[in-house]
């Protein structure tokens, strides 16, 4: 069946949200949104493309490095969890919180700390938080929602992290800065991410209610007011989450839980923003340090350490799927026909909004970021240079749009993360999150249609 550049592209990801607002479970409805796209790109030899897809992707070096950095990540968890430190570190600051916002807003300023990554972010500071934050009996989906606010948000806006460097290597293959000039052509395009400044800035307002609960949101907050912070559709989630028990008979360390962590981020900086080498350092030191301290005997730390692993095969598997149906996307061309699309409207001022639109649509749809930016930066490029655009914008806007992709899509990475780190579902923690999401997107919106008639 021919599909490339027609409107028969949006199919698969159409039935992928239909599924998942009928059934609530995001992998089966990736699963057949996948499905029906090898079907449309081989007929009746859709399981041999699925053979080829499915091993594409596992052996796809991207895939193999979030699954190395998630699951090593949730067994660095594990240890934290299991010596006691991870509460130590809760209770340290319990001891200084007072109130439900002062809860939201020390994990909103943990967040923008954690700035190296977007996976640590979720992962840590959701672990983190979420005991302090139900003795205030906050909503697990609003904890969420503010812990995958400082996530990409923040990665994207504090140019020394993974994004950064990414993303920086990028805008010189694609002519965009010159040889050793990615990074500063980089940061001379933050102050136009418009997205990423509005969704991180729109969590203080949030929190403190000048924009109040709103839609799926104020529902989890009436459940959270009446005790269950939970919801009962992630109570797989948490049950998983606390598997890991902590060992009665260790004293708990505050320390053990803020060397890791300052050691992740130091050393995944120090490593060019490499946070698999950070993950590897940071576990093998706590690993030596636990068992040098004889906190635990090895049997019981490397089980530890498996158990954590385990922990984030759900997510994980939730994230191949993804995966899975980016490339069938990619293969159908998806991206290259939301992109063309808009060019018969485009003009150099409205580029920017143009490429905002149209690339957060591609990104949200097909829950990638860095995924869709390698296949629409050449096309972005070329789009700029005919129209003699603003190119620092053009890539703010471009950004902007990965962002939204990460922070607003149920099978994104981020949201799949978020939502296994904090104990709520990928679905429920989007639908609640996708108001202010949309709110920080209209926003943004504005902004580049305003600076079009600057």
């Amino acid at each position: 069946m021919e599909t490339s550049g027609t409107a028969l592209t949006l199919v698969p990801t159409a039935l992928v949200f239909i599924l998942a607002v009928w059934t609530r479970r995001p992998i089966e409805s990736l699963l057949c949104g996948g499905l029906l796209g090898l079907v449309m790109l081989h007929g009746t030899g859709f399981v041999g493309g699925l053979a080829e897809t499915s091993l594409r992707v596992m052996t796809d070096e991207d895939v193999a490095w979030v699954i190395l950095v998630c699951g090593f990540m949730g067994s660095l968890i594990a240890l934290l969890i299991r010596t006691g430190s991870a509460r130590a570190f809760t209770n340290a600051l319990a001891g200084r919180v007072r109130s439900r916002q002062g809860a939201l807003m020390t994990t909103w300023g943990l967040g923008i700390f954690m700035f190296v990554d977007d996976y640590l972010n979720s992962l840590a500071v959701g672990a983190a938080m979420r005991d302090l934050t139900d003795k205030f009996k906050v909503s697990r989906e609003r904890l969420a929602y503010v812990v995958d606010s400082t996530a990409a948000p923040i990665s994207v806006l504090i140019p020394y992290s993974t994004w950064g460097a990414f993303f920086g290597g990028l805008l010189v293959a694609n002519g965009l800065a010159e040889e050793g000039q990615g990074l500063a052509v980089y940061i001379s395009a933050i102050p136009y991410m418009f997205y990423a400044w509005t969704a991180a800035l729109l969590v203080p307002l949030v929190i403190w209610g000048v924009i109040p609960s709103l839609g799926p949101m104020k529902t989890a907050d009436a459940r959270a007011e009446g005790g269950v912070m939970v919801p009962p559709e992630a109570a797989h989630i948490e049950a998983a989450n606390q598997a890991i028990k902590v060992d009665s008979h260790i004293k708990p360390r505050v320390w053990l839980f803020v060397v890791p962590m300052l050691l992740l981020v130091g050393s995944t900086m120090y490593f060019d923003n490499d946070f698999l080498v950070g993950i590897y350092i940071t576990l093998g030191a706590t690993m030596a340090l636990v068992l040098g301290m004889r906190l635990l005997n090895m049997h019981d730390a490397f089980d530890t350490t498996i158990d954590g692993f385990k922990t984030m095969i759900e997510p994980l598997s939730v994230l191949i799927a993804a995966f899975i149906l980016k490339d069938v996307n990619d293969a159908l061309g998806l991206p290259a026909y939301v992109v063309s699309a808009m060019e018969p409207i485009l003009t150099a001022e409205l580029l920017p909004l143009a490429i905002f639109i149209s690339m957060a649509l591609v990104s949200f749809m097909t829950g990638s970021n860095w995924g869709v930016f390698v296949i629409v930066l050449p096309i972005v490029t070329t789009l700029g240079t005919n129209l003699d655009a603003d190119m620092t914008l053009v890539i703010g806007a471009t950004l902007s749009a990965s962002t939204f992709g990460s922070h607003a899509c149920f099978y994104s990475d981020a949201t799949v993360l978020t939502s296994q780190a904090t104990g709520c579902t990928p679905l429920q923690h989007a639908l609640t999150q996708f108001p202010y999401a949309l709110i920080a997107a209209a926003l943004a919106a504005l902004a580049y249609l305003g600076i079009a008639f600057v």
